[in-house]
């Protein structure tokens, strides 16, 4: 290959630049830069950027993502949902207590218990009192009628700006509205914020906001009929956030989701100063809670089993999505709701260490303080063609398995997961599209990295309240919090994690 005149120019004032190096390595330099598979030879050196998956190739956009604080790939666009075929969601009742377990085919993907929506705080908001102003911490202890204090960070102050500092935006024993977004957890407080919103049917309100989204996982043309709407009914002084729900919804009911949101509101707003800490608004029970975050078309069907919830829930669905109203179904067998869709043996196993796969390989799953630790085993996997093909196949079941283990049990935080090791980079690109397109159908915000050197997958879920293994056990106490005795909740009978044969619980 000859040198055109541009290139001698350009690897001239290259040769000059870099004059106090060996004639030999400049001419070594040159002839690298101009061959498409040489690296460079002098550290520091490149001929060509890397940048990261995700991003463009063009130099505008590496120097924004470069001081962008978050590269692109951690903000990257959620894949559209999969249809999924005969998704149920059943409603039981009895003794005061609600169960609800959704359900696609006849797996198990998500259970909720009004036990837990008893303990979990999350959406209620309080008239809490600062006990502590904290400025090295940038955060505030606030009392809001739990048993911690609950931490409001500067940032989540209502009125707050990037240089805001905490002490001149709060007071001692000052009285302040505040809502929890995050559950206490372990030595944690529960987490606050001062920017307040109510979430409805297909919005969310947010008072004194400009806000204005749209949920990304609807179509640009969807999005576009939103915002037109949106723009005419919005209440001034309000921020809206609309839902994935709304999709093909009406202006008529986008408004009087939006109405009722806002006299929400004003029964929030018309608090009593000097009654602190108080309960000001309460989230609803856990069945229609569910129902408001997750009914929509693509369910086939909705069984309770209790006559006046029943009766609840259809008002409820008639009111804000009659268009759906016959899914709606009173469940009326004599065989319980539960037994007969095996929801009990289902739960009981998501309490287990091993989770097993179709084809004979198996999960181990490990919760730390710090993180999740998920390892795919082949197990009694041998498959048929080459170890190659049989390993990729346990992990593509592993990887379904995982994203429906990870809503079920509702793990949160931190997420490691140890696939067995495949050679082929295509294989391992096609893992990872498969494992983001199962997290997909996951309603909790989850953020996937690329395979790390050590073919590890890092993720992260967002932690919002205690997964089903921490709402169901207690520390045991015979080896000072390193194991957990795990309740049965079915059969009133307790199991020790790791003491006992797990597999006499499974089966």
């Amino acid at each position: 290959m000859g040198f055109t005149k541009k290139s001698v120019a350009r690897y001239r004032n290259a040769s000059n630049a870099f004059c106090s190096f060996p004639v030999v390595k400049i001419t070594c330099l040159i002839s690298a830069a101009l061959s498409k598979k040489s690296k460079p030879l002098i550290p520091g050196i490149s001929t060509s950027r890397k940048i990261k998956s995700g991003t463009s190739n063009t130099r505008t956009q590496y120097k924004k993502n470069v001081k962008d604080k978050n590269p692109t790939w951690f903000r990257e666009q959620p894949l559209p949902v999969p249809n999924v075929e005969k998704k149920q969601m059943l409603i039981s009742s009895k003794d005061g207590l609600s169960k609800v377990a959704i359900l696609e085919g006849p797996t198990l993907v998500q259970y909720y218990t009004s036990e837990n929506n008893k303990k979990s705080k999350v959406g209620n908001i309080y008239l809490g009192k600062v006990k502590n102003i904290l400025p090295g911490m940038e955060a505030a202890f606030v009392s809001f009628g739990d048993e911690k204090n609950g931490v409001l960070y500067v940032a989540d102050i209502e009125g707050s700006h990037k240089n805001s500092k905490i002490e001149h935006l709060l007071n001692q024993d000052q009285e302040i509205l505040v809502q929890v977004v995050k559950d206490a957890m372990g030595e944690k407080g529960a987490r606050l914020t001062g920017q307040i919103s109510l979430p409805g049917r297909y919005l969310v309100l947010i008072p004194n906001s400009h806000t204005k989204g749209i949920s990304r996982r609807l179509a640009d043309s969807e999005r576009e009929r939103l915002d037109k709407i949106i723009k005419k009914i919005k209440p001034e002084n309000f921020g809206i956030i609309v839902r994935t729900a709304a999709e093909g919804v009406s202006e008529e009911s986008l408004k009087t989701d939006i109405d009722k949101l806002v006299d929400d509101w004003k029964v929030v707003s018309n608090y009593k100063s000097g009654d602190a800490p108080k309960l000001i608004h309460q989230e609803p029970d856990v069945a229609i809670k569910v129902v408001r975050e997750h009914l929509n078309s693509t369910f086939k069907k909705v069984l309770i089993d209790n006559k006046n919830q029943y009766d609840e829930i259809v008002n409820y669905v008639k009111f804000t999505s009659p268009e759906i109203t016959d899914t709606v179904e009173h469940y009326k067998d004599e065989l319980q709701l539960f037994e007969r869709y095996h929801i009990e043996d289902q739960i009981k196993k998501a309490l287990d260490r091993k989770v097993w796969l179709p084809s004979g390989g198996h999960l181990i799953i490990d919760r730390t303080e710090a993180l999740t630790v998920i390892d795919v085993n082949t197990g009694k996997f041998v498959g048929k063609n080459s170890l190659e093909e049989t390993v990729y196949e346990n992990n593509l079941e592993a990887a379904e398995e995982i994203a429906r283990q990870l809503r079920l049990r509702d793990i949160g935080g931190i997420i490691v997961i140890d696939f067995i090791d495949m050679e082929s980079t295509k294989k391992q690109q096609n893992l990872l599209i498969k494992f983001k397109q199962e997290l997909a159908k996951d309603k909790t915000r989850t953020q996937v990295f690329d395979i790390s050197r050590l073919g590890l997958v890092e993720m992260t879920r967002k932690n919002v309240a205690a997964g089903l293994i921490e709402s169901f056990s207690h520390e045991c106490s015979h080896c000072n919090g390193r194991g957990l005795i795990i309740n049965d909740i079915f059969s009133n009978k307790s199991l020790e994690e790791g003491l006992l044969d797990s597999e006499a619980v499974v089966e």
